[in-house]
């Protein structure tokens, strides 16, 4: 009975909180009101050039994150006028639990829970309001770290990591990325795949019905990357030549 009893609890918990989870995703996306994004910069790397350029940052270097979503949402009748506000939050002073990139579903789902303690912890006794979405930017030095590792985005908390650069040239392409994490925390899938992580087609072009098919001009935000050939793609200028799809917008409730 004792056996029965704690099962029968441990499950009534594990449905209170996916109801919770699924209403809170639910009122998240249903694009009445502003989202709040809360962004808090982080030293990835520990040097003073990288807290040189966290300490230059400020709300403004977000913006064209903001426009990108207003215009976007626009072009599906979504008529709240400004559908994120981006904040920049106070820097912290530690770093993330490493997303466990390979692992088996058990691994990946403890990190799950870890990341949203670690996000609780890190943030619950800032005096701040609540955010829709939290996102930890953790900058690296370009000098001294050429590639990033991947950045992440979790529905479940709607928390995200995003690994950039410490250099204003890759402001525009930070906030790709940015932007890419963001909708992930909304819903979104990544819409490239293996072998070469290329972006998927249809769904993961911005021109799927263009002719020839090849070059692609603009970028598919969760395809991540401009389809050149059908075996190359390249990073977009930012968010000018990038767009949100069909596929996408259903995911984020965009589209009904």
């Amino acid at each position: 009975m004792l056996e029965f009893l704690r099962k029968f609890s441990l499950l009534m918990l594990l449905f209170v909180v996916g109801l919770s989870s699924y209403l809170s995703a639910q009122n998240a996306t249903d694009w009445k009101e502003t989202l709040w994004i809360d962004l808090h910069p982080i030293n990835g790397d520990g040097l003073k050039s990288t807290a040189n350029y966290i300490d230059s940052l400020t709300a403004v270097d977000f913006k064209g994150v903001e426009r990108f979503m207003e215009r976007e949402a626009a072009r599906y009748g979504i008529t709240v006028d400004r559908p994120v506000r981006m904040n920049l939050g106070p820097t912290l002073n530690t770093t993330p639990p490493e997303p466990p990139f390979g692992a088996n579903f058990l691994r990946i789902g403890l990190w799950s829970l870890e990341m949203r303690w670690w996000t609780h912890k890190v943030t619950s006794h800032l005096d701040r309001p609540t955010p829709d979405v939290t996102l930890f930017l953790v900058y690296f030095d370009p000098e001294e770290k050429v590639v990033l590792e991947h950045s992440v985005g979790l529905q479940k908390g709607r928390v995200g990591i995003v690994n950039a650069f410490a250099n204003d040239a890759q402001r525009k392409t930070n906030n790709f990325v940015v932007a890419h994490e963001m909708l992930h925390t909304l819903g979104a899938s990544d819409k490239y795949g293996p072998p070469d992580m290329l972006p998927v087609f249809p769904a993961g072009y911005a021109e799927p019905d263009k002719t020839p098919r090849y070059p692609q001009t603009k970028a598919e935000l969760m395809g991540g990357r401009i389809p050149v050939t059908a075996e190359a793609a390249k990073m977009p200028d930012g968010l000018r030549n990038t767009v949100v799809g069909p596929d996408t917008a259903v995911e984020i409730r965009w589209i009904q």
